[in-house]
């Protein structure tokens, strides 16, 4: 019996279910930065990717988490900025500030976002995506108490196996902001 065990199996070990949802979310993470391509006739909206909707609903907490140390991550670094140097490494300047204080009090500062990138590279395996978690979703999401992705059922299917589609995307992009309405001019009659 299954009784109270947390979570879907999705007929999946859970290494594979793992190496699932990490590979999903580098997906879903990477989408921030993909380029349309101009052959290509699906339209990709950044942010957003398509899968079944037991899958989203399993995806999403993963995520959830990831956007989180990036949003941690962003205060660290912040109150790091203040000691960093601005040489171009290896010159005769950063190996000054590298033997002084200010180096201590950087790496002092700095070593809990590093320990938060290690920790979302161990779940997601990609360095591009973390790159891309921390540089821009991170500053995005700053301002935002959790609830950083949202699912949107599609009213289809998918052909083979009839499993019911859904998108999974990040909040803050073009469907929450609410268009401008012109009202239509009204000439006023003059008696």
């Amino acid at each position: 019996m299954r009784h109270r065990l947390r979570g879907r199996t999705l007929g999946r070990t859970s290494s594979h279910r793992h190496a699932m949802f990490s590979n999903m979310a580098a997906s879903l993470i990477k989408t921030i930065t993909r380029e349309q391509n101009p052959e290509s006739k699906k339209k990709i909206v950044p942010g957003r990717i398509e899968t079944t909707v037991p899958k989203a609903k399993e995806l999403r907490p993963y995520v959830e988490k990831l956007v989180t140390m990036a949003r941690r991550a962003q205060a660290h670094q912040e109150a790091a900025a203040q000691f960093a140097s601005t040489a171009e490494r290896n010159s005769a300047e950063w190996v000054n500030w590298r033997k002084s204080a200010n180096y201590q009090q950087w790496n002092k500062a700095i070593a809990p976002a590093v320990a938060l990138r290690r920790r979302a590279f161990a779940l997601l395996r990609d360095k591009d995506a973390v790159k891309v978690l921390f540089d821009k979703i991170g500053p995005l999401m700053k301002d935002r108490d959790g609830g950083y992705t949202r699912i949107v059922r599609l009213p289809r299917v998918r052909q083979n196996d009839a499993s019911p589609l859904a998108i999974i995307e990040f909040v803050g992009n073009e469907r929450d902001r609410k268009k401008q309405r012109q009202a239509p001019a009204v000439e006023m009659a003059t008696n």
